[in-house]
């Protein structure tokens, strides 16, 4: 079948767009690949199932990396087949919190917005963060780089600059580079698989299911002492489920995708079929491949490094290391472009109390949000100078940075697709999109979705991690006291009804004053 897009789809794009009271400003120019591969971009099996590995390991040894990944990966499939329901009947940029407030109220809209803005900040400074660590142990020592918070913080101001320079001069660039990045994640990844199994000392293929208990000092303190396996093994699925997430990417990009209703759903089902996949293959290779289990276990975080240290010949792990370090680089480049793309929809509702229609401009030259794009990047580094200047006496920065970010992330998941299951066949939502499940099947996905938030959230705030609750809960008491102070009646949010045909004539401007003919 041609991958040509007539002038016919854009109309029908377009057309899809306007119904829903949005202007076509941005560039329509992914295709059906480009929308798969920035979610794979974002999800990069190569930078949480890298910097996370520990995770697997220090909980219940080897099961953590061939079931417990398994089990992870099922829960995020559950969200990503709901999300992906939805994304084709609303397929607008920041799609969670349209769908949040067509399918729900508008404060559940409202309240989606601000947790998936937090999320996708966090989740930003989270992959940099870890990106700069990776940096330290491999190619730091040339540099005198170290690893300190000084360090770190220059780190993450410079790459998540240059990540949005490459955001800022249009979606053509960040859709280049992030194609290139798939073909970067599968390669190294290959690569990696093989030289673990072709230089593994030996390969014990029971390490995958056996249950071993490896927390506390056994486990380098990755995790408290525990002996109750049941919670270790919920603990060790904090490396799939933070590693396969950004999958919203594909939604936040709608605008910019071509036949977004199909291409969009499919990007976001194909990029967690094939993360979750090639990402088991790669823990399962790791974890196999480590000379002797208990002593990595007891070195931690570390135990990726000292893995390949022992096995790995030094001119291919200079290689290897190259390649990741490039993934995570790119990791971080698909996410400005997801968090830009969730500031501009929701600032083009007028969603933020002070600058929503500086956030919500386009740029004529470049069709992107460039106001959103540097704002989304100063709030991702100012959110790591906060973070590394928190000191939390026995638990990682990184640990802290990656749980609150799964728990702001999937809670914006969890409002929008709960309230779709409730307006599936009303008049909220009376038609399911091109790309869509049967009712009950969707029904289904999207309750087993809710017990996984609510499995999320434990693993998430289980200690020595409680702060994290008090974080949430404490967002979720300020959002509340702001809308019923002011926000409830100054957000109208997304246009519906009267509102979208009186819209017509500024699409019509929006469109021309970015050369967009139609």
């Amino acid at each position: 079948m041609s991958d040509k897009y007539t002038d016919k789809e854009h109309h029908e794009d377009m057309k899809v767009l306007h119904g829903m009271g949005y202007a076509q400003e941005l560039s329509r120019s992914m295709s059906k690949f480009s929308n798969f591969a920035i979610s794979f971009s974002i999800i990069c099996i190569l930078s949480g199932g890298i910097n996370s590995f520990a995770q697997a390991i220090s909980s219940v040894g080897g099961a953590g990396a061939g079931i417990g990944w398994i089990v992870g990966c099922l829960l995020s499939g559950m969200f990503a087949l709901s999300m992906a329901q939805i994304a084709s009947a609303f397929p607008t940029a920041g799609g969670l919190y349209h769908w949040g407030s067509i399918l729900g109220n508008r404060f559940w809209g409202w309240l989606t917005a601000w947790l998936n803005l937090l999320g996708l900040i966090t989740v930003l400074g989270a992959i940099n963060i870890g990106t700069a660590y990776f940096f330290a142990g491999t190619f730091g020592g040339m540099f005198g780089f170290t690893g300190t918070d000084g360090q770190v913080v220059t780190f993450v101001a410079a790459i998540t600059i240059l990540q949005a320079i490459f955001n800022h001069v249009g979606i053509k660039v960040t859709t280049m580079l992030t194609d290139i990045s798939g073909y970067i994640i599968f390669a190294t990844t290959a690569v990696l698989v093989l030289a673990c199994l072709w230089f593994a000392p030996a390969i014990d293929i029971s390490r995958l299911w056996t249950f071993t208990n490896f927390s506390g000092e056994a486990g380098g303190n990755v995790f408290p002492q525990s002996d109750n396996v049941g919670y270790l093994f919920l603990l060790c699925l904090l490396l799939p489920v933070y590693t396969i997430t950004g999958y919203d990417a594909s939604a936040h990009t709608s605008e910019e995708t071509k036949n977004a209703a199909m291409s969009v759903p499919r990007g976001i089902v194909t990029s967690v079929f094939w993360s979750s996949l090639v990402g088991w293959v790669m823990i399962c290779a790791i974890t196999l491949a480590i000379p002797d289990l208990a002593v990595a276990a007891s070195q931690g975080w570390g135990m990726f490094f000292a893995t390949m240290d022992a096995i790995m010949p030094a001119g291919l792990k200079t290689v290897l290391y190259l390649g990741i370090l490039i993934a995570q680089f790119l990791c971080g480049l698909a996410t400005v472009t997801s968090a830009s793309r969730m500031l501009f929809a929701f600032s083009r509702d007028d969603g933020l109390p002070i600058g929503s229609k500086a956030l919500a401009t386009v740029s004529p030259k470049y069709r992107t949000p460039v106001n959103a794009i540097w704002t989304a990047t100063v709030l991702c580094i100012l959110y790591v100078v906060l973070a590394l200047s928190i000191k939390v006496a026995g638990t990682s920065i990184y640990v802290i940075v990656v749980n609150s970010t799964l728990v702001f992330l999937f809670l914006s998941f969890t409002i929008p697709l709960v309230a779709g299951m409730f307006a599936y066949g009303t008049a909220k939502w009376p038609n399911p999109g091109p790309w869509a499940m049967s009712e009950g099947t969707y029904k289904l996905v999207t309750a087993l979705s809710v017990v996984g938030m609510a499995v999320i959230l434990y693993i998430a705030v289980a200690a020595p991690n409680e702060r994290v609750l008090y974080v949430v809960l404490g967002f979720i008491a300020l959002a509340l006291i702001l809308w019923v102070t002011g926000e409830n009646r100054r957000f109208e949010g997304p246009p519906t009804g009267e509102r979208i045909a009186a819209r017509k004539a500024a699409i019509a401007a929006a469109e021309a004053a970015v050369g967009e003919k139609g």
